[in-house]
């Protein structure tokens, strides 16, 4: 028996592939700092079990395919602040953003389509474009430039007869690149020039920061019937389990060929609904106050980061990552050099190399990308553990 080629060409994610030998390490009595996946510790806010505590429907039913109108009308209430209007007609709710994702790659690409994207940039982009017989083509940016690609040549350097849409994820991950109101509007008309679709994937949208305006593509209401917006309660409201997504746009074209698929799965958690309903409906000063928290955690780990040698890495502008260039011949060998024989004081650390980032082969064997995800202690800690751990591979 076989299995299909398309799932065979597929890659493990680079995120998640070394969590055996995490817990090995931990199994040995170690203790690991995991910083390879955005699992925030930042506590889920209440409202979220409040809101399902006081569900009073006897019956768990089916929600619509679409969603429960309450989010989507949360939803439309918390766009409107950035000038934005939406219908419940479009909006779908989704399975996590993962969920949104493949579902316009089904309902946009064809066998050999291409989809442009930056990278380094979230892996399993290329899984989702390959479900869908596509592929993505990257647009190629290094650490000694911060990782930014939002320049006109570069981008249409990358695009050929197959380029069906351009994808960006703002901030990012795992590079934490931010785009300016300006450059989105670049991105925009680049797209129209070239007959594009834009899906924008905004995940960590308030995690913006110094000063950075907070932006989404929702406030390019000229380009609005090529704009496909992704979101998710995961990250910014630390409710990763919770899977729900949003697949937003104004293009009835798209929306309608999306609910074929989403009729076919019938619908996402009624009462996950509900809570997420509640989260959007939080005040302003929680976004305030959620971005304090990270923005806090980035600065330790890039101080820390700063004093390792050789090191190349620029302070990211937003969500929770950061991908830096280390002085060591190979991240893998290293990760596991510090998984399998390095401690100290009983503790060790875990990332995510960024070769798997890539998609032109031999880029990333030195970076990794790492999610400043614990407090502020452990932050400084696990990077203090990363330099240590350079130190004692390199002198082998």
């Amino acid at each position: 028996m076989k299995i299909s080629n398309r799932v065979d060409a597929m890659q493990y994610s680079p995120i998640r592939k070394f969590n055996p030998i995490a817990q090995a390490a931990k199994d040995a009595g170690k203790r690991v700092y995991h910083l390879n996946i955005g699992q925030p510790d930042v506590e889920t806010p209440s409202v979220f079990m409040d809101a399902i505590k006081n569900y009073e429907n006897k019956v768990i039913a089916y929600a619509e395919s679409g969603g429960v109108t309450d989010l989507q009308d949360a939803v439309i209430e918390y766009f409107e602040k950035y000038g934005a209007k939406y219908d419940r007609g479009d909006i779908i709710v989704t399975a996590g953003g993962s969920e949104a994702l493949t579902m316009i790659f089904l309902a946009l690409l064809n066998e050999g389509d291409e989809v442009l994207m930056a990278e380094p940039y979230y892996t399993n982009y290329s899984t989702f474009a390959q479900s869908a017989g596509a592929s993505v083509v990257p647009i190629t940016t290094t650490a000694e430039e911060g990782y930014h690609y939002a320049n006109r040549d570069k981008i249409e350097a990358s695009i050929t007869p197959n380029t069906k849409a351009i994808a960006c994820v703002s901030p990012g991950n795992p590079t934490g690149v931010v785009l300016s109101r300006e450059e989105m509007k670049l991105i925009c008309e680049i797209a129209k020039e070239h007959d594009l679709w834009i899906i924008a994937d905004e995940v960590y949208r308030e995690f913006a920061y110094d000063d950075r305006e907070v932006t989404t593509f929702a406030m390019m209401e000229e380009y609005a019937d090529r704009i496909i917006i992704v979101d998710s309660v995961s990250k910014r409201f630390s409710a990763c389990g919770a899977r729900i997504g949003l697949l937003v746009s104004k293009s009835k074209l798209l929306m309608d060929s999306v609910m074929k698929i989403a009729q076919g799965r019938l619908c996402v958690s009624t009462v996950d609904q509900i809570g997420a309903a509640a989260l959007f409906r939080l005040p302003e000063s929680y976004y305030e106050e959620i971005k304090a928290e990270y923005c806090g955690r980035r600065d330790v780990a890039y101080e820390e980061l700063m004093k390792i040698p050789g090191v190349v890495c620029q302070k990211p502008g937003g969500a929770f990552y950061m991908t830096a260039k280390l002085p060591v011949d190979s991240v893998e060998n290293f990760l596991m050099f510090l998984l399998e024989e390095f401690e100290d004081n009983g503790e060790t650390v875990m990332f995510a190399p960024a070769e798997g980032f890539y998609a032109t082969p031999g880029l990333g064997k030195d970076e990794m990308r790492i999610a400043y995800v614990l407090n502020q202690v452990d932050m400084r800690r696990a990077v203090e553990l990363i330099r240590l751990g350079i130190e004692a591979y390199n002198k082998r």
